[in-house]
């Protein structure tokens, strides 16, 4: 097998880190590395899930002595309850985005800031809930599906539309389970009201409540983010980008855009695009402008427009460090606040733009759909201007940069099958040429890799070696989130990443064109992960849980991916975690999520927890091989 050496490592990158931090120490500036020192060790209690503080009588925490709170809760209930709370934020998080996603389709307008870019696709979804479409005016149709959408998260009545898009064994599980999401807004207002003092403390009930409000984020919210984005920006193609620190440029305004809504960094890239702005930051002495990205925002530009990956969640300090960002731009969720007096130690803007993201030592610049060109041009403007105030003694960009090949909707995963179909006695638009290579054991299985960094696993590490072990097994791997930047940043995103592959996914991977992992998108777009293996079971007959497929999520850290968890689990996938979900306070909840029992019973797949990354990538592979087994291939 191959040795790895075409790749970035690991290494490489810590390397370049720690030479930008030496940029840091020069201008007195702190950084996450002596902040997660500092922090050091963490609470027991609370990495146990063992404390509660949902009323003021406490805090109580489990301990011998006192085996239950002050209202008399055991540490399952305690556990339970945090576990919940957990899931809710993260679908409120996931499907705020959605809502905000179908606001800004109710302004757009011929002409105007916003566009439907792909009416194909409005129409389809029109089609499927039942709205008429024939003759309509294309932007009406967009309002009309905006305001039924909106409705998704507070009627009266009913379960979410896109649950229908599931199996029918699937839809069967999660009404047999109680499981099926109403409203969206109500899933998560009933989740905090069961946790409120002297609701519920029964783990059974409170486990189904996380995984019914996890589906209404991946089957509701993130779903309505992901559709309706493509319904406006386009739905993303296969495009050729590039990622890592490196991508930044030394005589260029560089401007970050850094968060998880495309509304904004859609239109920071056509201002950055436009002729006048690229004058004027000539003007000002630069030859020219480089939008790059951190974190999801970074997914959902790079998808849509080729605009390169700087780096991931915990990358997001290292373009400041670089001493040549003139502004980083950002909109909602997984932000640091140290951006704040870390850009001003240097000479960057630090632009803040959403009123539920206000951060101290920020310029704000409120970003509106109604008025977001004015918006997006005034900070493209700003960070033109500052381009003259950067200190040249501290501009230090590392030589790391990677080629990677983004964007793989699941539209456009089925379009590359399309492509070693049969003609004569294959249907065009199915996922039949991947399942005939599972089926003949040419490819063993795929991984679904998500989620975030944390300085708890070495950052990226996990990621990059399961890729490897994965790949080296014949196992595909798609991606989205930071997982998904990590693998750009090391090069395996690159189609000649085949070389590192098993021969049998090396020959997928020249037959079809495509690199051995494939971008899916951002977070939310978890949901496109959701319909592949929806469609997969319908065309292969089985059920989702039969699939020779598994999730993970090595480096996770947020209450987002809590919610993600539950609702990958809820489908029907085996989710595999590198960090524990701080619930080994509670033997009953641990059995509960990652028994033999419990949601197994109910949805026919668990978690299985590992934070030894060597372990978890063995179980990952053994369990795609057991469900082989039981499919008899």
């Amino acid at each position: 097998m191959k040795d790895w050496d075409r790749l970035i490592t690991v290494e490489q990158m810590e390397a370049a880190t720690a030479m930008l931090l030496e940029n840091g120490v020069k201008v007195g500036a702190d950084s996450w590395q002596q902040r997660a020192k500092n922090q050091t060790p963490h609470c027991g209690f609370g990495e146990a899930g063992t404390c509660c503080r949902i009323c003021s009588m406490g805090p109580c925490r489990i301990t011998p002595k006192a085996p239950r709170g002050i209202c008399g809760c055991d540490v399952h209930g305690i556990v339970g309850r945090n576990y919940l709370r957990f899931t809710a934020g993260g679908s409120a998080t996931h499907s705020d985005h959605g809502r905000e996603i179908m606001h800004t389709l109710y302004q757009t307008r011929e002409g105007g800031n916003y566009q439907v870019k792909d009416p194909d696709k409005l129409i389809r979804i029109a089609k499927e809930w039942g709205v008429e479409t024939e003759g309509k005016d294309i932007y009406d149709l967009a309002h009309e599906m905006a305001e039924i959408g909106l409705l998704e998260y507070g009627k009266p009545f009913g379960v979410q539309r896109f649950l229908k898009r599931a199996p029918e064994h699937t839809q069967e599980l999660w009404n047999k389970a109680g499981i099926e999401p109403r409203a969206i807004d109500r899933e998560v207002s009933q989740s905090l009201h069961m946790t409120h003092m002297g609701c519920s403390s029964l783990p059974e009930a409170l486990i189904r409540q996380s995984l019914r409000a996890g589906l209404s984020d991946g089957w509701g919210g993130s779903m309505m983010g992901t559709e309706f984005s493509d319904v406006m920006f386009g739905t993303p193609k296969p495009i050729d980008t590039t990622a890592n620190i490196g991508v930044m440029e030394k005589d260029n305004v560089n401007i970050i855009v850094h968060g998880h809504d495309p509304s904004l960094s859609e239109m920071i890239v056509f201002y950055a695009n436009d002729p006048e702005m690229i004058a004027y930051a000539k003007e000002n002495g630069a030859k020219g402008i480089t939008v790059a990205g951190v974190c999801c925002t970074s997914n959902e530009v790079t998808m849509r427009h080729g605009i390169p990956m700087a780096g991931n969640f915990l990358s997001q300090e290292n373009v400041v460090l670089t001493g040549a960002c003139e502004a980083i731009v950002v909109d909602v969720q997984c932000i640091f606040p140290a951006l704040g007096p870390l850009s001003k130690c240097f000479h960057t803007k630090f632009i803040t733009t959403s009123p539920i993201a206000r951060i101290p030592d920020s310029d704000f610049i409120e970003f509106h759909a109604e008025s977001a060109g004015e918006n997006a041009k005034n900070i493209v403007k700003t960070a033109i201007e500052n381009f003259k105030n950067r200190r040249p003694e501290l501009v230090n960009i590392p030589d790391l940069k990677t080629k990677a090949r983004v964007g793989y909707s699941l539209e456009a995963i089925k379009k590359e099958l399309d492509g070693v179909c049969n003609s004569h006695v294959d249907t065009y638009g199915t996922t039949k040429p991947l399942i005939d290579c599972v089926k003949a054991g040419v490819l063993r299985g795929a991984v679904a890799m998500v989620g975030c960094n944390n300085p708890k696993v070495r950052p990226d590490t996990a990621h990059i070696e399961l890729m490897k072990k994965l790949l080296k097994n014949d196992i595909i791997v798609i991606l989205s989130g930071c997982s998904a930047q990590a693998a750009a940043k090391a090069g395996l995103m690159d189609p000649d990443a085949k070389e590192y592959c098993g021969e049998g996914l090396k020959r997928v991977c020249e037959l079809v064109g495509i690199p051995p992992v494939l971008h899916m998108g951002s977070c939310v777009d978890i949901s496109r992960m959701m319909l592949l293996a929806s469609d997969i079971a319908k065309d292969w007959g089985i059920n989702i849980s039969q699939i020779p497929l598994c999730g993970c999520a090595p480096e996770w850290m947020s209450e987002k991916a809590v919610s993600i968890g539950n609702y990958v689990v809820a489908t029907g996938i085996d989710t595999y975690l590198g960090v524990d979900p701080y619930t080994k306070g509670s033997s009953e909840v641990v059995e509960l999520l990652q028994g033999e029992h419990g949601v197994k019973d109910w949805v026919e797949a668990r978690f299985i927890v590992d934070t030894d990354i060597e372990s978890l990538g063995d179980k990952m592979i053994a369990g795609i091989e057991a469900k082989r087994a039981a499919l008899g291939i």
